[in-house]
């Protein structure tokens, strides 16, 4: 993982980066919660969801948006924060030319903005967003959603309610050609607390499933398929979180924390 640093409208904006080894791999921008609550790239769900993609063999970026940590600027409640989002998939793409596919993941305020530059951006090919705030803010603009994607969001959330989640994903599948899958971990909060690698796992197998069906893959005769060697690198990277004893926890400081 690598710290970057590229120029937004408002000034410098800091980020990590993994690069694959493939130059076509596809690529995801992870977009993190509320920075007015504490919400930051290092947050345990954004961490997570930028280690699925990573084991999965994308190039994938996790940046700071203004006003946060080292990056320059003001807190704009959303239009600047869109701007910033942005900037950062110019950068990726950018470093990723022959990228095969583009995801756009976001948490929380991250995922209201992820959805937002979705719709902006017609390059974007599928979306993740966890615990969308659909009880306090307009997705009213996702008409029509242009691309499927995955919604996750935890039953017993104390900040977004499950209900104006669950009123979203029924309104986006009644439009044509779009299909939101939807996941409820019914015991989760709205951090995930004690539910990180459920959440992996979800997103996970969301992701190679979505890959297979926009990019079928030929048997190959003595060789396994590559759909199988993705789910064995999904799993190998959610052992290593199990063994450690939530390592996310480990790689995190106390004060990041969501809104």
């Amino acid at each position: 993982m690598t710290e970057v640093l590229f120029n937004g409208h408002a000034g410098r904006l800091e980020g990590r980066y993994h690069q694959s080894e493939k130059p076509n791999a596809p690529i995801a921008l992870i977009l993190h919660p509320h920075p007015q609550y504490g919400g930051t790239m290092n947050n345990k769900v954004v961490y997570t969801l930028f280690s699925v993609f990573q084991n999965l063999g994308f190039s994938v970026l996790r940046f700071n948006f203004r006003s946060v940590g080292r990056s320059q600027g003001e807190f704009e409640d959303g239009i600047g924060e869109l701007s910033d989002a942005t900037v950062a998939l110019d950068w990726l793409q950018a470093a990723n030319p022959e990228a095969r596919q583009c995801w756009v993941a976001g948490y929380s305020f991250g995922a209201w903005v992820g959805l937002q530059l979705l719709m902006r951006r017609p390059d974007i090919n599928n979306f993740v967003a966890v615990s969308p705030p659909a009880n306090e803010k307009d997705f009213s603009f996702l008409a029509p959603c242009p691309t499927s994607g995955l919604i996750t969001q935890g039953g017993i959330d104390e900040i977004v309610m499950p209900s104006s989640v669950t009123t979203l994903v029924k309104r986006l599948n009644t439009q044509r050609n779009v299909s939101v899958d939807y996941a409820l971990i019914e015991d989760a909060d709205h951090m995930y607390n004690n539910h990180l690698v459920d959440l992996y796992k979800i997103t996970g197998h969301y992701i190679i499933d979505a890959m297979k069906k926009k990019s079928p893959i030929r048997k190959r005769r003595g060789r396994r398929k590559k759909s199988e060697l993705d789910d064995e690198m999904l799993m190998i990277g959610n052992d290593t979180e199990s063994e450690n004893g939530d390592n996310i926890d480990c790689l995190l400081d106390d004060s990041d924390k969501d809104e």
